[in-house]
């Protein structure tokens, strides 16, 4: 795997180190090992999948807050998205920072984001998947959002949104009283 390191800290872009020939390639998508050796959250817990009919779709942005906040490695296995990860932690030198990487499923680019940052995706093509693998259970209780288009973050969108949940539109305005 190569760990490529984002300008929030802990944050990383995984690439696979691939070993190809006539049939394909192989790579190894995570190992604990190198994660340990990363200071990286090694164990997961939890996988989902998000699967999102309509290019323009938006997915965020979504938390947990402690003691249950989770990190994720999000990959894209269909299609393509615009993912977005926000530092949320209030003494990091990038606190609400954000960035975005473009994840598909032909360059198997894959996010990690640690603990305490805010995530959300648009999806870029008609069909996108989505594969998240989480260090922590989900709690519902302890799931929050700060909404899309928050002029404070200013989060720039590629695409108008088509399709959002109720539930992500009515986020609020991002607070210090929400972490």
């Amino acid at each position: 795997m190569i760990f490529v390191e984002t300008k929030l800290a802990g944050a990383y872009v995984l690439e696979l180190e691939k070993h190809e020939d006539e049939r394909g390639f192989f790579a190894r998508s995570w190992c604990e090992r190198e994660a340990e050796a990363k200071a990286l959250v090694p164990k997961f817990v939890q996988c989902n999948v998000s699967f999102n009919k309509v290019k323009g779709t938006l997915r965020g942005l979504h938390y947990q807050m402690p003691p249950f906040a989770e990190t994720k490695l999000v990959r894209c296995t269909r299609g393509a998205l615009y993912d977005v990860i926000v530092d949320l932690r209030v003494e990091s030198a990038t606190y609400l920072q954000w960035i975005a990487v473009e994840l598909t499923a032909d360059n198997h680019k894959m996010l990690y984001i640690p603990k305490r940052f805010a995530h959300g995706f648009q999806t870029l093509e008609d069909q996108t998947e989505v594969f998240y693998q989480m260090s922590d259970y989900y709690v519902l209780e302890a799931a929050r959002g700060i909404r899309w288009d928050d002029p404070r973050l200013a989060v720039r969108w590629p695409l108008g949104v088509t399709t959002i949940s109720a539930k992500d539109r009515g986020y609020q305005d991002f607070d210090e009283g929400m972490i």
